[in-house]
């Protein structure tokens, strides 16, 4: 029946895998298939294993809609052959997982990276850092860093993370950068 039988749709050997595969419990992956078939068409939600939410939906969730990356996200964790951005059930999961209170420190500074990684080359260069800076002041006119200012701050972020001198961060560099700021892994984070 429709009533609260959602726990009963995930089959049992697969709730073990992704709990496995996963930082999340047992509990947070029943409430993440919830919360995913609710972005599913009605008529599709019998199929949320199979099917895939575009990211107009993805981005409908509201620990997304106020996140400045949050194209990034959908972005890093589709596995959309077609490059839309959708998510599957398991790309859906992987998101909740690396940004779940459990996932390591190490697991977010990775994916902290691909997604500042706006050009998806694996590194950080001035351009990304530019967009990076831009998501994190807002768009708005009032917020928006003069040029004298941005660049300054690239500098000095530059000066701060790239220990090779190459005019760019890798992920090595990145994550020696964040291992030293102890609150960036309670900033990230997604809670359902």
């Amino acid at each position: 029946g429709a009533m609260g039988g959602s726990a009963s749709l995930i089959p049992r050997d697969l709730l073990g895998e992704y709990q496995e595969l996963t930082f999340l419990s047992k509990q947070e992956i029943l409430l993440a298939y919830k919360r995913f078939s609710e972005l599913l068409p009605k008529e599709e939600r019998e199929n949320a294993f199979s099917v895939r939410a575009p990211k107009s939906q993805i981005l409908t969730l509201p620990e997304l809609r106020a996140n400045p990356f949050q194209h990034r996200i959908c972005h890093v964790f589709s596995t959309s052959e077609t490059r839309d951005d959708s998510m599957s059930f398991e790309d859906f999961l992987d998101m909740l997982s690396v940004f779940s209170d459990s996932a390591t420190s190490d697991v977010k500074s990775h994916y902290a990276f691909r997604i500042f990684d706006f050009d998806d080359d694996g590194t950080l260069d001035r351009k990304d850092l530019e967009q990076l800076v831009n998501c994190l002041t807002g768009q708005g006119e009032e917020s928006r860093l003069s040029s004298a200012e941005m660049e300054q701050l690239i500098q000095n972020i530059l000066e701060e993370s790239d220990i090779d001198k190459d005019g760019t961060i890798n992920l090595s560099e990145f994550q020696h950068v964040v291992s030293r700021s102890p609150d960036f892994a309670s900033s990230f984070k997604i809670v359902l």
